[in-house]
């Protein structure tokens, strides 16, 4: 069984993505870190994200960056969400996701463009959402955590930047895919998401039964 989850920045997803690997004991990938691992490289060499020459030199990031603290942060998602509207760069990683999400037995798997390209055969999409100033809350309460003091207002603007770039790029733009069902987590908590989702994956697979 494959279930793909898709949807914005500090929507969730993520979370629920891991509960329900857990829950029916697939493996998951966190897509979203293939790009910040991207972006970082990037950075890191001085180079400019939003150029796609620069950005392709680094797809062949060491993977060692995936037990790296600042892939998560701030400045990583932002570079992330620059690399990932470049077409060559979406192609180099493709294949890597597709695997992933094929693998024998199948795969959960969370990130932007899961239900409409990487697994658009998936038995299960989730698309999940939550309003731009509840996950700036949430964001920002998670850089708060981390000791990174960046102010609401600025969090707020990064994702509302992230949001659009995401949504208006021309290769694999955010948006639910056709057949995915919406869950909207801005008034719940953890645990009522999870429910939620298990509820939608059980609904889902008992319909195609």
């Amino acid at each position: 069984m494959i279930i793909a989850v898709d949807g914005p920045a500090a929507s969730g997803k993520g979370t629920i993505a891991r509960a329900l690997a857990k829950r029916y004991g697939l493996p998951h990938l966190d897509t979203g870190l293939l790009y910040r691992a991207v972006g970082l490289t990037v950075l890191r060499e001085g180079a400019n994200p939003e150029n796609e020459a620069h950005a392709m030199a680094a797809v062949d990031f060491d993977e060692a960056l995936f037990d790296d603290p600042e892939l998560r942060g701030d400045e990583a998602g932002r570079a992330a969400s620059q690399v990932s509207a470049h077409p060559l760069v979406r192609a180099a990683l493709l294949n890597r996701q597709r695997k992933f999400a094929r693998q024998p037995g199948g795969a959960v798997l969370d990130g932007r463009d899961i239900g409409t390209v990487i697994a658009p055969e998936a038995e299960v999409k989730l698309f999940v959402k939550a309003t731009p100033r509840i996950r700036a809350q949430r964001r920002h309460a998670e850089l708060q955590r981390r000791g990174s003091f960046v102010s609401f207002d600025k969090v707020l603007a990064d994702i509302r930047e992230r949001d659009a770039r995401d949504m208006a790029r021309a290769t694999a733009p955010l948006k639910p895919a056709d057949d995915a069902v919406l869950l909207d987590t801005s008034f719940l908590s953890i645990d009522a998401a999870i429910q939620r989702a298990v509820a939608l994956v059980e609904a889902r697979t008992a319909a195609a039964a």
